[in-house]
């Protein structure tokens, strides 16, 4: 299934575009339909990264995201496969069919098996009010949410559901810049700058500086 033909780099009609998607989305009958959305929406989402369309790079993250769902809906739908040693097929028997092997021939790695069934375990109100904020969470984001007990998913303590999805991505982006400065090789790149590369990062360093000592005074 290919991405609607009127979803265009221009913006033009994005939100009934959106709800066209919403519309496909729903009526996928196989995984491998949902996971031929989630890839062209990924690639739609880069390319608005890179020509900086926020508007679209949103719309491109709520398909992904409702792709995925849809996945997760469709393959819980499929019977479990049972434990042990699968039955002898006689001629003319038909190939059993699994959870796993749809997962398997739509593509999905168990990375993505996983993911699917995480973002599955998202309650519907919890899942709707993230994606169809001003800032949609990632894949990865979403399935953090799908560990925890349902409990504790529906439990915002009080907290407005786009307050909650924003001091995700607060703590997030923390969390990911520090991963991206630590993976740096410091030691082997350090001693290979010249005189204005250096200058560049004493002003950056002590622009974090400012901003994480504004943070730390007040958590």
């Amino acid at each position: 299934m290919n991405l609607p033909a009127n979803i265009s780099v221009s913006g033009a009609s994005l939100p009934q575009t959106y709800q066209n998607a919403q519309i496909a989305l729903s009526q996928c009958s196989q995984v491998d339909e949902c996971k031929d959305w989630a890839d062209k929406a990924a690639a739609l989402a880069s390319y608005a990264r890179q020509s900086q369309d926020q508007e679209l790079e949103r719309m491109a993250q709520r398909i992904r995201a409702r792709a995925i769902r849809r996945a997760s809906e469709l393959y819980n739908q499929i019977e479990p496969g049972k434990p042990g040693p699968k039955p002898e097929l006689g001629e003319g028997g038909h190939t059993q069919f699994s959870r796993e092997s749809a997962a398997r021939d739509a593509g999905m790695s168990k990375h993505q098996q996983m993911q699917m069934a995480r973002i599955g375990n998202i309650p519907s109100d919890v899942f709707e009010s993230q994606v169809e904020s001003d800032n949609p969470p990632t894949l990865s984001q979403l399935a953090a949410q799908g560990t925890k007990k349902r409990e504790n998913i529906v439990d915002l303590k009080g907290r407005d559901p786009h307050e909650f999805n924003r001091a995700l991505h607060y703590v997030a982006d923390f969390e990911e810049a520090a991963k991206e400065l630590e993976r740096q090789s410091h030691d082997l790149i350090l001693p290979t700058l010249n005189d204005k590369e250096r200058q560049r990062m004493r002003a950056a360093i002590n622009r974090i500086d400012a901003v994480t000592d504004k943070i730390a005074t007040r958590i």
